[in-house]
């Protein structure tokens, strides 16, 4: 499919009434709706939003507890260690860590074999955690309260369920998902 623009809008524009243009779907019946990936990064972004929103006065976001917490976990092992944990690639690792470092949250070292990074908490990070943490407890009871205690196991299960579907889903050859 070839999408020319119109001379009279620029790139953004060019596409401003949907009705010029159609993107071919599948015209099977039999895929799965909603998209599973924009319905959870839906679900994700509000979720996420009112943690930080809750957790600003603490001075951080969801992500930075996130990885301070994770850290905790993994005191001196290697940073791809805390990305695994997280499921985070080392490019998003290293760039969340590095405001963390520069205000004294963490302290990264060489690893054990000389060419990978270690962190740890500093007595500065630690302190932010005793102050994130009961705004994180008051917004996590706050959101499970409204979901329901009971299904909220079942619903970590499911997600976690899911990714597991969605990595053997990307790791298999590409004959395979046709």
């Amino acid at each position: 499919m070839t999408i020319t623009p119109r001379s009279d809008n620029d790139v953004y524009t060019s596409i401003s009434n949907p009705a010029e243009f159609t993107i071919p779907m599948p015209k099977s019946t039999s895929v799965p709706r909603p998209c599973a990936c924009t319905t959870v990064r839906r679900a994700s972004r509000v979720v996420a939003r009112v943690f930080d929103a809750a957790l600003e006065p603490a001075g951080l976001n969801i992500t930075q507890l996130a990885l301070l917490r994770a850290v905790q976990r993994h005191p001196g092992e290697p940073l791809l260690r805390v990305a695994e944990d997280l499921c985070m690639d080392r490019t998003s690792l290293y760039r969340a860590v590095t405001p963390m470092q520069r205000d004294g949250w963490l302290k990264i070292s060489a690893g054990a074999d000389g060419r990978s990074r270690a962190a740890e908490l500093t007595r500065k990070g630690l302190q932010v955690l005793e102050v994130a943490d009961p705004v994180w407890v008051r917004t996590q009871t706050a959101i499970i309260e409204r979901f329901g205690w009971a299904k909220w196991p079942a619903l970590v299960g499911d997600l976690e369920r899911l990714a597991a579907c969605a990595r053997d889903a990307g790791s298999s050859p590409a004959s395979e998902r046709t």
